[in-house]
């Protein structure tokens, strides 16, 4: 038997546009003389489509893409997508999370999904009811087992919120091989934990797995991709590449032979600096793409985190579509322009120059007689924050660019930034990076020559919002900030276990703090691209008000 995998970027309700795709992949298929096509989860409507699930008319068009696909396919090959589909029994909910197995133009067996996540930025059993029936479909003399992303990430011992072990069902029927249609968004550490997965159910059943993700960014989900293959000794046949569309076939005898590949094998790097970095030019390409816009403006300061973004950007979407923004103080140094203006003609990038200084003079003076002679404060560092703001906006407004927010993870944590101001804009690159993971992806970008000059690299960070700033003034040092904050927020360690781990009490009760404090900032950014196990946006959810840690 010959399988193909179809590892495609879909959109979101682009029924005619993720159709087109899935043709042109069966149509190859068909070329190559396959017997079967594998997609991946959900694939016909993209992952995930979240309340869309909740308009009839969505289903409809799911359904109606499933025949149009099963008419391409005809008696040439059989195909498996993804759709949603409709509950018969009414018990439960409407829907299921489902594959359609087509063959002979009709679709002739579905499975559902049994184990729907609810954790993090899962929210499956909102719309779908859990499998709990089991079977095999025969094609061409092969029993074949199909599961739905989460249904392998349980063994029976990982994961308590599961009482049900969907390959362990489908394994008591015998099945020749094993697929897997996912949507698993990339985290950094997601590309080594899914090898182990497939590779795990691969040698607990004696069952060549062939598993098939999606790629690309959906708004602030970002997926690598990374479909596999697994023979049934558990030894990965052959990876797909992350953050690319792949079509691949191979060539399967039975569960004893060696599964061969129709093209060269490779198993990708997974050193987490590199891909974060693709995830990030990815989440951006895919956002502007995505929504029709071509062109992005940000504010480029002289600091790290804005040039990073601009770096990013640039690669994204090209160094003449990327405008850079620059809006120099009476507390900015010289430095912070020239460093910027070097960095600009690396990339050779346009940008345009805004003194903000006459203009905050004004607010100044405006403002003087309300304030009853107060002395110079936080107030008018935002002033200077809010009105860089609008200028940058107002660009975005008369040009139809984007503006990329430049705020970094250990700034949205503890509210180190100014709403409406530093922190407005229509995507947060890299608000799930800590400050000192934005160094190391600055010095991957600098691995074949000075992209980012060395300055930026090197001096103190600063906002440069006030005479001779820096953000030690207000913060701890990042690198023990981020430290703290990666076990707060990660792994959830509360006061007792930081402090067992050797931070002070008073320094560990001031961040923790800081970071409940600031949730009322952080519901108000923009969408923030995911690229850790727990990013700030819908796998987060505390209440704005309380009083926990206070």
């Amino acid at each position: 038997m010959k399988i193909g995998l179809a590892q495609l970027n879909y959109m979101i309700g682009d029924f005619k546009g993720n159709v087109a795709k899935m043709k042109a992949a069966i149509e190859k298929g068909i070329e190559g003389n396959a017997d079967l096509m594998l997609f991946s989860e959900l694939s016909v409507c993209g992952y995930p489509p979240r309340d869309f699930l909740e308009f009839k008319h969505f289903i409809r068009q799911c359904e109606h893409a499933v025949q149009e696909l099963a008419g391409v396919a005809g008696s040439k090959i059989a195909v498996v997508v993804g759709a949603p589909s409709p509950n018969p029994t009414k018990d439960g909910k409407d829907l299921y999370n489902s594959a359609y197995f087509i063959a002979d133009g009709k679709v002739v067996f579905t499975a559902h999904k049994a184990l729907l996540p609810t954790y993090d930025v899962f929210d499956e059993y909102r719309y779908f009811e859990p499998n709990k029936e089991f079977n095999l479909i025969t094609y061409k003399g092969k029993k074949i087992a199909i599961t739905i992303c989460e249904d392998i990430w349980d063994t029976g011992e990982e994961n308590p919120l599961y009482r049900i072990n969907p390959v362990a069902e489908l394994a008591k029927l015998q099945p020749d091989i094993l697929l897997n249609l996912s949507a698993s968004p990339f985290h950094y550490g997601q590309a080594k934990k899914r090898m182990e997965v497939v590779q795990r159910n691969a040698t607990t059943f004696h069952l060549p797995v062939f598993y098939c993700n999606g790629v690309g960014a959906q708004t602030e989900l970002i997926f690598d991709g990374g479909s596999m293959v697994s023979d049934a000794m558990g030894n990965v046949v052959d990876e797909f590449p992350y953050f690319e569309e792949a079509v691949r076939f191979y060539n399967y005898t039975d569960r004893e032979s060696a599964i061969t590949c129709c093209q060269p094998a490779a198993i990708q790097d997974k050193e987490p600096v590199r891909l974060i970095h693709d995830a990030l030019v990815c989440g951006i390409r895919d956002y502007f793409h995505k929504l029709g816009f071509k062109k992005a403006v940000l504010g480029l300061s002289g600091g790290v985190d804005s040039a990073l973004v601009l770096a990013l950007a640039v690669q994204a979407l090209g160094k003449d579509n990327v405008l850079s923004v620059l809006m120099p103080s009476q507390f900015s140094t010289a430095h912070s322009v020239d460093d910027s203006l070097k960095m600009l003609q690396n990339l050779g990038s346009p940008h345009k120059i805004i003194p903000i200084k006459d203009i905050f003079e004004v607010y100044d003076h405006i403002l003087q007689p309300h304030f009853e002679g107060k002395p110079f404060d936080v107030t008018e560092e935002n002033l200077q924050a809010r009105i860089r703001g609008n200028l940058v906006m107002a660009f975005s407004n008369k040009f139809g660019y984007i503006l990329l927010n430049t705020t970094n993870k250990s700034e949205a944590a503890v509210g180190y930034g100014t709403l409406y101001g530093d922190m407005c804009g229509g995507l947060a690159v890299l608000a799930d990076v800590y400050k000192t993971q934005i160094y190391e992806v600055c010095r991957y970008i600098n691995r074949n020559g000075e992209i980012i000059p060395e300055n930026i690299l090197t001096k103190a960070p600063s906002a440069e919002l006030r005479p001779d700033q820096k953000d030690s003034d207000s913060l701890p040092d990042y690198a023990i900030l981020d430290r703290v904050l990666y076990q707060y927020i990660e792994k959830h360690a509360g006061p007792d276990e930081l402090e067992q781990m050797g931070f002070e009490a008073p320094l560990v009760t001031r961040i923790l703090r800081m970071v409940n404090r600031n949730e009322f900032k952080r519901h108000q950014t923009p969408p923030i691209l995911r690229v850790s196990p727990k990013a700030f946006g819908s796998g987060r959810r505390l209440p704005i008000v309380g009083k926990y840690l206070e």
